[in-house]
């Protein structure tokens, strides 16, 4: 299984007429790719990048079969020539889930069960905070070398716990960890953690208070410094057809 980041940066003064676009075009693009989210970020970076990630259980050539199926779709064509005016770059990447977490920590689900949990909520009456949830992706660009990314998933699942621990009940927490992605085209060497904030900023900020109680998370994030050349947190705002 792959994990496709695709990030558009946009024109700002077409943005809208982008995202207007393709909201009208989201029920052919998810009957067709597996998009899991489709947000734009709101603070900590470039603004206006429209940022959208696909989980292709069947990896690489399930990603050909079904763009190249998407592509011969008349409206999909109709809705590129459009939109391509808007957008002044495109980038996307490959990435990996990190099995390894999600198979230990229940609470951690993976893109794609997670997509399937906040479809259930919405669908039995959903919760008043999903309407204020917000993705924040946390990156980090690690040193060279083929044990680095081994070696940083190593200690951080020494130090999960801990944090887990302090948010509480998994089933009533509005701070969830989606997963854990590392690179595998593209830019290597990049881990990429996706929180989910149900609360909006505010639980966010709760999770990091909460967070800094975590005495072997803390050791862990002291270790991982030494494998990290930069990191990066970004807050970003679901499109109203985004998965999650």
């Amino acid at each position: 299984p792959i994990v496709e980041l695709r990030e558009y940066t946009l024109h700002p003064e077409y943005a809208a007429a982008f995202m207007k676009a393709t909201k009208a075009t989201a029920a052919l693009r998810q009957e067709h790719v597996p998009l899991r989210f489709f947000s734009l970020p709101e603070t900590g970076g470039l603004l206006n990048v429209a940022t959208h990630a696909y989980c292709y259980d069947g990896g690489h050539s399930e990603r050909e079969t079904r763009r190249t199926q998407l592509a011969a779709q008349p409206e999909w064509q109709a809705y590129m020539d459009n939109c391509r005016p808007f957008v002044a770059s495109q980038q996307s990447n490959i990435f990996v889930e990190a099995r390894s977490l999600i198979k230990e920590f229940d609470s951690v689900q993976g893109l794609t069960k997670a997509v399937a949990t906040v479809a259930a909520t919405k669908a039995a009456g959903g919760n008043e905070q999903d309407e204020n949830a917000i993705l924040e992706l946390r990156r980090y660009e690690l040193k060279l070398g083929y044990d680095t990314v081994p070696k940083f998933l190593e200690l951080y699942g020494n130090g999960l716990p801990s944090k887990l621990a302090t948010l509480g009940d998994p089933a009533t927490t509005t701070t969830t960890l989606l997963t854990v992605l590392y690179s595998d085209v593209g830019r290597l060497n990049e881990v990429v953690e996706i929180w989910r904030h149900r609360g909006g900023t505010t639980a966010m900020e709760e999770a990091r208070v909460a967070a800094r109680t975590a005495t072997e998370w803390k050791q862990a994030i002291a270790q991982i410094a030494d494998l990290a050349l930069e990191f990066q947190t970004t807050i970003h705002r679901p499109a109203s057809f985004s998965p999650l």
